[in-house]
């Protein structure tokens, strides 16, 4: 609850601002305006996301960039259609690119230093892609597996 208060208050003081800075009528285009803009950008950049989503799965990479990237514009959308200026400002960063991406390094940065073990963990995806089939029956008992075999524990003898 105390969050939405701090929100309130905020938006309230940022709209008395600049509606005392440029007037009331002035500053009803300025939110319509900011909204369109942003609304118009949030679905050309949704857009974008998408095709490069799809263009890093036919390519067979890694898409953590693209699906962060996506993520990121939906959350510039949510944030347009709450209404307040801050938050339609906050939006509309979310949307350009040069900000999604500092945004974008500030989460990975802010993530690997919560979990020390997500470092080492990143993926990258450079490597090759190896296709493989699965197979749904069971393999008879001298199938060799990758340099082994297929042992079922319970066969094991007691020592």
């Amino acid at each position: 609850m105390p969050f939405v208060l701090l929100y309130l208050v905020v938006e309230i003081v940022a709209l008395v601002a600049l509606g005392s800075v440029i007037g009331l009528g002035w500053t009803i285009v300025v939110l319509l305006a900011g909204s369109l803009l942003g609304l118009w950008l949030a679905r050309r950049e949704g857009v974008r996301a998408a095709q490069a989503l799809a263009e890093a799965v036919n390519n067979r990479r890694v898409a953590h960039t693209e699906v962060t990237d996506g993520l990121l514009v939906a959350a510039g959308g949510v944030l347009l259609f709450v209404p307040g200026l801050v938050t339609d400002l906050a939006g509309l960063l979310l949307l350009l690119p040069p900000t999604r991406s500092l945004v974008r390094r500030r989460l990975v940065t802010a993530a690997e230093q919560r979990a020390p073990g997500l470092k080492t963990a990143r993926i990258h995806s450079e490597g090759r892609v190896v296709d493989g089939t699965v197979v749904d029956e069971p393999a008879p008992r001298d199938t060799p597996v990758i340099e082994g075999e297929i042992v079922d524990p319970r066969d094991r003898k007691a020592s």
